[in-house]
């Protein structure tokens, strides 16, 4: 079985309360830890698309990465925006042996190709600066790097990535036009909080692509099924 969460913004190092946020976010962690132990198996994989830990150095975030690290399943993670922690993939890979970690890369699992990057907003009439640019064309670059480096060597392709793959709109966009591209099968993705935001999320089937917005508060606390493999 393979399940997604996202968004988890572990603080156990840090005074950063989630509940701040609303009500429904206080000790959210604990709601997190009983559905996975109730759920997951240690031959299962969980994949968790970024903004893991409010930790700022990576020694730091150790106690937040414990919490992951022993409930059970296999683990991918990817960054998030708010991952400062994560300061580059052979330190983190290094230091945490136990987890699997994406930046820019790729994971077979079974049959199956994950990859991913952190993403970045998509053009938009809202706010999209010079420098947003700079990072959507980086990051799209990152993202067709990944999805090469899994093409043609597996059965289905997943893609894991913090941003949503469009603006609030809905609209196509370079991420968007390379999944189609390189066929990929799902996309997991969540960064996005609160009623209003979630209407802004791609979800459900667009041209043959699963879009699946995995923010733990938009799950309630539990993990989504992604596939049954």
């Amino acid at each position: 079985m393979i399940y997604a969460i996202g968004d988890l913004h572990l603080s156990f190092s840090n005074d950063k309360p989630m509940k701040v946020f609303g009500q429904h976010w206080d000790q959210h962690y604990i709601k997190i830890k009983n559905d996975w132990e109730k759920r997951v198996k240690d031959d299962d994989l969980v994949l968790v698309p970024g903004d893991i830990s409010w930790a700022m150095k990576l020694e730091e975030a150790r106690e937040d990465i414990k919490f992951i690290s022993q409930l059970p399943g296999r683990k991918i993670l990817v960054k998030g925006n708010h991952d400062y922690w994560w300061n580059s993939l052979s330190k983190v890979s290094t230091m945490y042996k136990e987890l699997d970690f994406i930046q820019n890369n790729s994971i077979i699992y079974k049959n199956i190709g994950i990859c991913g990057t952190r993403g970045w907003i998509c053009p938009n009439e809202t706010k999209f600066t010079k420098d947003d640019e700079k990072l959507y064309n980086r990051e799209v670059n990152r993202m067709e790097i990944a999805l090469k480096s899994i093409r043609e060597q597996v059965d289905k392709i997943y893609v894991m990535s913090h941003f949503p793959p469009t603006n609030d709109k809905l609209e196509p966009s370079d991420f968007t036009r390379l999944y189609n591209e390189y066929n990929v099968n799902k996309v997991i993705y969540g960064h996005l909080h609160g009623e209003e935001s979630f209407k802004m999320g791609l979800q459900g089937v667009v041209d043959e692509i699963e879009y699946i917005l995995v923010s733990c508060d938009y799950l309630n606390f539990k993990l989504k099924i992604i596939d049954r493999e």
